[in-house]
C-alpha cells in the first residue's frame, strides 16, 4: 500500500501562494533546497495534482530543461478532474505542438496520466491500495485543501519560506476540527527556507 504525501511550497504564515496565484518567491534560487525537492520528488511513483494545476504545468513540463523536469516527466500522474479524459487534450496538443527534439524524456506521461473523475476519498483509496513508492500530491491549493479537509495525506512535505505574505491561498482552512501534527524531521537550508515533514500524531 502507497502512502500520499502532500508537497507544498508556503510562506511563513500559512500561504501556497498570494490571492491571485503568484508564487514567484519559491524560486527563490537556493540550489541545496531544489537540490532536497528534486530528490524527494524522485522517491515517488505517482504525482497526482488537481485540474487547474495538471492544465498549467502539462504544456510547459514536456519541453522544459529545468532541474525539475525529469521528475516531472517521467514519474507517471494521475489528475483529478469531473472533465474525465477530455483533460487530456491540454497535454496532447502541447506535446503535438512542440517540436520533437525539443520534447524531453518522458514527455509523453502527460498524455497519458490517469483521469480520476470519481469521489475524491474512492479514488485516493483506490491509488493508495497499488503496491510502490509514495504518491506526491503537488496542488494546486484547492486540491490540496480537498486532500487535508478529508484526512486523506499520510505526510505532509512543507518547505516553508522565508517570506510573509499578509493574505493569499492557504490548504488548512477547511478542517472540520483542529488536527495535531507529528514532526518528523527538519532541514534548513542556506538561504532560510525549513524542509519541515510531519505525519498525523
Amino acid at each position: 500500500m502507497r502512502k500520499l504525501i502532500l508537497s507544498m511550497a508556503m510562506s511563513l504564515d500559512g500561504f501556497v501562494s498570494s490571492a491571485d496565484g503568484n508564487n514567484q518567491w519559491v524560486f527563490s534560487g537556493d540550489q541545496d533546497a531544489i537540490a532536497w525537492k528534486v530528490e524527494n520528488m524522485w522517491n515517488a511513483s505517482l504525482i497526482i495534482m488537481g485540474s487547474r494545476s495538471f492544465q498549467d504545468m502539462a504544456p510547459f513540463w514536456p519541453t522544459s530543461t529545468m532541474v525539475f523536469a525529469p521528475p516531472m516527466n517521467q514519474i507517471p500522474k494521475a489528475v483529478f478532474s469531473k472533465r474525465g479524459p477530455a483533460i487530456l487534450e491540454t497535454a496532447a496538443k502541447g506535446i503535438r505542438d512542440a517540436q520533437a527534439g525539443q520534447l524531453q524524456p518522458g514527455a509523453e506521461s502527460w498524455a497519458e496520466a490517469y483521469v480520476a473523475s470519481g469521489d475524491l476519498a474512492e479514488e485516493i483509496a483506490r491509488l493508495k491500495a497499488k503496491d510502490g513508492k509514495p504518491i506526491i500530491a503537488l496542488g494546486g491549493a484547492s486540491f490540496a485543501r480537498s486532500l487535508v479537509a478529508q484526512n486523506l495525506v499520510d505526510e505532509y512535505m512543507l518547505m516553508v519560506y522565508p517570506i510573509v505574505l499578509g493574505k493569499g491561498l492557504p490548504i488548512f482552512s477547511d478542517l472540520p476540527a483542529p488536527r495535531p501534527l507529528k514532526l518528523v524531521s527538519s532541514k534548513v537550508f542556506p538561504l532560510g527556507s525549513m524542509a519541515q515533514i510531519y505525519r498525523p500524531a
